[in-house]
């Protein structure tokens, strides 16, 4: 087990027994069994249904091999190498260049990429994204941010109803002052440790990414990119649904300053030096980190290349349109 997978699950049993433990204060052990019936109820409902939820959020267009050739032919390669099922495609019609992955397991895995993303990447950087999405489906990081996600918001309504469950309760521990710091407290450590895994996932997804795609510098590349372009273009389904920003590549709400507490995301430059060093690792060269790499291509040709996917395609012009697909 590696030390990533250690801290994710010392930060889920930590979130969990916060969960517990609120149930156990505002009812005792009547409480503790209802916070736990309830934990597992709504885990098995986001984990069956999660993924149909979040596509429909983001009015996400199914596409297969027919209508998106390029973009299938090279997610089909990297599944390959990854070893893994091939993922159903969905695109999501925003401006934003951004992706994101989601499905219960590798059998039902999902990754969704926005038309910003296809339009502004070259090849090498754009299998260097679907292969950190397809390492997020690989290490199940998918299940494990669903899990996340459905405790903390059950900690945030039972501190949204602690007044009401135990404020008057006389076997309440915490009295009327003590409840009512519970209310402010809870969600915000539930949030706290929320954010801790969703940024530990990050990066170990674009290690595995990284190694998938053959070159850690083609992320390095993207992920530069996206950041410099999601923090002036909105997303306006992610705005409206803020819950999903987690989810994403890079966030999708507002570009962050620093990796703190209240990041969902790690900081992009921590994420690229942490990149560039597992490329001097692997003997991939960054060229100045302004050209290609010159790191692993095998079994990945058609990757190498610096066109841009609609170009590929044959499409006789210098703007690209929707996307690969038409």
């Amino acid at each position: 087990m590696t030390i990533s997978y250690i801290k994710t699950t010392f930060l889920l049993a930590a979130l969990t027994a916060l969960f517990l433990g609120i149930g156990y204060l505002l009812g005792g052990q009547a409480g503790l069994l209802i916070a736990l019936v309830v934990s597992l109820g709504m885990n098995i409902f986001s984990w069956w249904n999660s993924d149909k939820m979040v596509l429909r959020m983001h009015n996400a267009e199914p596409v297969d091999e027919q209508s998106a050739p390029e973009l299938y032919a090279m997610i089909a390669q990297l599944a390959q190498r990854a070893n893994m099922p091939m993922p159903k495609i969905y695109i999501i019609h925003t401006e934003q260049p951004n992706a994101f992955a989601t499905g219960r397991d590798p059998e039902h895995g999902v990754v969704a990429v926005t038309t910003g993303l296809l339009n502004m990447l070259d090849r090498e950087e754009l299998a260097g994204v679907m292969a950190h999405e397809l390492a997020h489906i690989k290490n199940r990081d998918t299940l494990i941010m669903t899990v996340t996600a459905t405790i903390a918001g059950a900690i945030s309504m039972l501190a949204n109803f602690a007044m009401f469950f135990g404020g008057n309760n006389r076997n309440n521990p915490l009295g009327f002052i003590g409840t009512l710091l519970l209310m402010i407290l809870a969600p915000l450590a539930a949030m706290l440790v929320q954010m801790a895994i969703s940024r530990t996932r990050e990066y170990a997804a674009d290690r595995e990414g990284a190694l998938i795609a053959g070159n850690p510098v083609w992320l390095a590349r993207a992920l530069e990119k996206i950041e410099a372009y999601a923090r002036g273009i909105p997303n306006p389904t992610a705005e409206a649904h803020p819950e999903t920003a987690h989810l994403f590549i890079v966030n999708p709400l507002t570009g962050q300053g620093m990796d703190n507490l209240f990041s969902t995301h790690p900081n992009t430059e921590n994420r690229i030096a942490a990149l560039l060093e597992l490329a001097r690792e692997m003997g991939a060269g960054d060229d100045g980190f302004g050209g290609h790499g010159s790191g692993s291509t095998e079994d990945f040709s058609a990757a190498a290349s610096s066109i841009a996917p609609w170009q590929q395609a044959g499409v006789a012009t210098d703007q690209p349109p929707r996307g690969p697909w038409g």
